[in-house]
Order: C-alpha cells, then sequence, then structure tokens
C-alpha cells in the first residue's frame, strides 16, 4: 500500500533533487591494489572555469564517451584500462586518472606505461592554473616502512595507520622533478570500499592544503600594507590632536578619506581568500581525524607534521584578518571625530559669518533711521518753503494774514505730519515682512 503513495499532489520545491542528491554527490570508488592515481587541480573561476568546461564536454563528444549533463559537478568515465574522474568545486576543477598496476607488477608505478596519461593530458588541455599534481601508488606490502624510506626522503618522512590499523600511509610533502607530490598507501587488508575511500581522502587533504595555503601569500602580501596604513593613521591622530582651523582639518580628513579607501580597495578582495583558507584548512583537519589511527615508531603523524607548518600559516592568515577588520573599524572612528571636527568649525565660521551680518544690519538700520530724520527735515523745509509762498502771496493780494506768523506757527504742523506719514509707511513695511511667505496664498 506504501509503495502506491504518490507526490505528484505536493508542489516539489525547484532545488529538492539537488539538495537530497548532493549526499550522492563524488562517490568513493571501489579499488583494488595495486594500482596507481595521477591527480591534478587547476584554479579557474568564472569565463575560466566555464570555458574549461566546454573543452571537457568538447573531448567527450570527440571520444564517443558518455557526456556530463549540463548541471553536472561530477563525471567519471573509462578509457581504455584508465578511469578518468572530472569534478568541478568553486573556484577549483580536478582530474584524476586511476589505473591498475597488477599486470605489470615489475612496473614502477609513478611511471604510466606507454605515455597514455600523458597523452591524456595533452588532449585535456585547460586554461586554469595548476597548483595541485599527485602521484599516489597503494600497493600489498608487508614492511611499509622500508619500502618508504626508500622512495621518501627521511628528512620528511611522515608516516601512520590508518584506524583500524589495516593500512599505512607515507609521505614527505615534498615536490619531485616532475612536479608532483608522491603519497604510498600500503595496503594491510582493506576492503574495496575503504580502499577507495582512503584515497579519495588523501588526494583531497593533498589538494586542499596548498588551497588553504594561498591565504599565506594574500596575508604576507597584506601585512605591509596594513602596517603603512596603520602608522599612518596614529600619525594623522597626532596631528589633529594639534589642528586648529578648517583648513588643516579639512586636509586631515581629505587624506585620511584617501587612507581608508585604498586599505578598504586591497581588503576587500583578501576576505574571500582568508575564508576560503580558514574552510580548506577545517577540511583538512577534518579528512585527517577520519583517517588517522596509531603513529608509526620513528615518524611524525601526518597531523603533526602538518600542524608544524599549516598551524603558522592559518595563525598569520587570522591575524592579518583581525587587524583589518581592527584597522577598519580605527579608520571609521577617526574619520568620524575628523568629520565631526570639520562639521564644527564650518558652524563656527557659519555663527561669525551671521554675527557679521547682524552688526552690518543693524548699522544698516541705525543709518536709515539718520536718513529719515533728515528726509523729514529736508521734506519739512521744502513744505515749509512752500507753504511760506503761499502765505506771503495771500498777503500781497490783500488778505490781512502775516505771513512770518503763519509760517512759524506750520512747521510743526508740517513736521509731525510728515513723520506721522513716514512712521506709518515704515510700520506698514515692517509688517509685510513680518507675516509668514504662505499666509496670503
Amino acid at each position: 500500500m506504501l509503495d502506491e503513495l504518490d507526490l505528484r499532489i505536493f508542489t516539489l520545491h525547484p532545488q529538492r533533487d539537488a539538495a537530497l542528491g548532493e549526499v550522492h554527490a563524488r562517490p568513493f570508488m571501489r579499488l583494488v591494489s595495486p594500482f596507481t592515481v595521477v591527480h591534478f587541480a587547476l584554479l579557474a573561476q568564472g569565463e575560466v572555469a566555464a570555458s574549461d568546461r566546454r573543452r571537457f564536454l568538447e573531448f567527450c563528444r570527440q571520444n564517443n564517451l558518455p557526456v556530463p549533463e549540463l548541471s553536472a559537478k561530477h563525471h567519471e568515465i573509462g578509457i581504455g584500462p584508465i578511469v578518468l574522474r572530472w569534478e568541478q568545486h568553486s573556484e577549483f576543477a580536478t582530474f584524476t586518472l586511476i589505473w591498475s598496476t597488477a599486470t605489470s607488477p615489475t612496473a614502477h608505478q609513478f611511471d604510466p606505461a606507454g605515455g597514455t596519461v600523458q597523452s591524456l593530458m595533452r588532449a585535456l588541455r585547460q586554461d586554469g592554473q595548476l597548483l595541485v599534481a599527485i602521484k599516489l601508488e597503494a600497493e600489498r606490502d608487508a614492511f611499509p616502512t622500508k619500502r618508504a624510506e626508500q622512495m621518501f626522503d627521511k628528512n620528511s618522512l611522515a608516516m601512520v595507520r590508518i584506524r583500524g590499523g589495516a593500512a599505512v600511509v607515507a609521505s614527505d610533502f615534498r615536490v619531485d622533478d616532475k612536479g608532483f607530490t608522491k603519497i604510498r598507501i600500503c595496503d594491510l587488508g582493506l576492503t574495496p570500499h575503504d580502499l577507495g575511500a582512503l584515497v579519495q581522502r588523501l588526494v583531497e587533504i593533498e589538494t586542499y592544503r596548498p588551497l588553504a595555503l594561498l591565504g599565506l601569500s594574500a596575508a604576507l602580501e597584506l601585512s605591509p600594507t596594513v602596517d603603512r596604513i596603520d602608522k599612518r593613521l596614529v600619525e594623522v591622530l597626532e596631528e589633529m590632536q594639534g589642528a586648529e582651523g578648517l583648513k588643516l582639518n579639512s586636509h586631515l580628513l581629505a587624506e585620511l578619506t584617501a587612507l581608508a579607501s585604498s586599505f578598504e580597495r586591497s581588503a576587500t578582495g583578501s576576505l574571500f581568500r582568508f575564508g576560503a583558507s580558514r574552510a580548506y584548512n577545517e577540511l583538512v583537519q577534518s579528512r585527517l581525524s577520519i583517517i588517522e589511527g596509531n603513529e608509526v615508531t620513528g615518524y611524525p603523524t601526518w597531523s603533526s607534521f602538518l600542524a608544524r607548518r599549516m598551524a603558522p600559516a592559518m595563525r598569520t592568515c587570522a591575524t592579518v584578518e583581525d587587524r583589518q577588520a581592527t584597522l577598519s573599524i580605527k579608520l571609521a572612528r577617526a574619520a568620524d571625530l575628523l568629520r565631526t571636527r570639520v562639521d564644527v568649525e564650518i558652524e563656527r565660521q557659519n555663527r561669525d559669518l551671521l554675527r557679521a551680518i547682524n552688526d552690518r544690519t543693524k548699522q544698516q538700520l541705525r543709518l536709515q533711521c539718520t536718513v529719515e530724520g533728515l528726509s523729514v527735515a529736508a521734506i519739512g523745509y521744502y513744505v515749509v518753503s512752500l507753504f511760506s509762498y503761499l502765505a506771503k502771496g495771500a498777503h500781497d493780494v490783500g488778505l490781512r494774514v502775516e505771513p512770518s506768523y503763519l509760517t512759524a506757527v506750520f512747521v510743526p504742523i508740517a513736521v509731525g505730519v510728515i513723520w506721522l506719514v513716514s512712521y506709518n509707511i515704515r510700520k506698514r513695511h515692517l509688517k509685510h515682512e513680518d507675516v509668514p511667505s504662505g499666509a496670503g496664498d
């Protein structure tokens, strides 16, 4: 009855298949020793990654091989005796070639016979930058230590028994004259599934390790810039303590803004790198914790060997990242403080300017009052003169008036009337100026 249930009655989430299928992505291979693995990791993002993917698809088509789906991130194909695994990650792609050496036990496993691998790599030519190149061999050997000492540099040889003790893993983590890092697995009785899982985790460790250490280069390149900006910030803060005046504060603010812009430009590109290094290092530590068991007497384990250099490198990345965050906050605070001082200086200048305008307006008002007083006297003199002519004219035509007496009496009346008219006009103008501009709308 349960087999008859149908999920088509529901609206399925568009990412449901991808989310459920993620746990089955990049499955472990079933391997039987002896065999050899050659693994490459190439950094490629954006258009370069898309171009490399198209080249791989074209390679499959030209050789009549199964072509991966457009959304696939993992593909496995067989080319004669070689199994080719292709994987695409967020910032790199990997090619893993695996072939058995059981038919030629006398052949050196690090030298693929017939040049097939070399011809494959030419056919799979990619634009991405090669970062990782690994040669891994797995074989059954009752004396893992002796064989490892013959293959690797004893000064940097690291060996460890995996959990359960069914295999011993060895490497010196050095790059040989061909540019490869070599790893050896001594199979002491692993099942095909466990051996395939071990190979994939070892390859992942040696792939993620250099990817994690890319952050160290970024940290070393960025450290002088952080030191220079931090030192200049201290100098600017010291100059700011004794800085007075808008011009000097504005100059310091402009310089501080330029420092912040330069710092953010250099820091932005490193944020991704530091975050990626932290994530890759966590993956390395996770894979090591899964595979490592007991140590091999006389040799460091992989964890202890890698920790000697990876741990300081990761601490350096973390330190530079923390300094970046702290310096960014300090720059923002200093800029805010300087901007406040500049605003205060501008407000002080505006206050002085308004005070000067106010004083000038008062002076103009006094001058206007003086001019108005003189104007009343001048107009009064003119009106009295006209009235004097009228009084004299009236006396000349025979009216019994005394021009001098009438003129003297008219003077205060004329001046008073003229002053009152001038006062009313000025009062009316002031009243119109006091009314808000929108009151009459």
